[in-house]
């Protein structure tokens, strides 16, 4: 059965939220909107599903390759994964 990540929040000020999410195969983040823009930064290799209103998107996440994503979208974040999955998630406060 799917669960959620693991979240450990390594910073959290009136500038800058840094949070790390560790993934089992199917966890899934549940669906939300992010208020600021952010970026990810991808611990190891993997692949996740994206749900979005539209529908599914497939990311391949490569190890220390960041992304970066601006505020507004609602979507839920899915590890697709064998085995265990991480990233670290940067939101930049405005």
């Amino acid at each position: 059965m799917a669960g959620s990540p693991k979240t450990i929040v390594h910073i959290d000020n009136e500038r800058v939220t840094v949070t790390e999410f560790r993934f089992q195969q199917d966890d899934a983040t549940g669906w939300h909107r992010h208020a600021h823009d952010y970026v990810v930064v991808p611990l190891m290799d993997g692949k996740l599903r994206l749900e979005t209103k539209n529908g599914s998107a497939f990311a391949d996440m490569k190890r220390g390759v960041p992304y970066f994503r601006h505020a507004g979208v609602e979507h839920d974040v899915i590890s697709i994964n064998s085995g265990e999955y991480a990233f670290i998630e940067i939101e930049l406060k405005n």
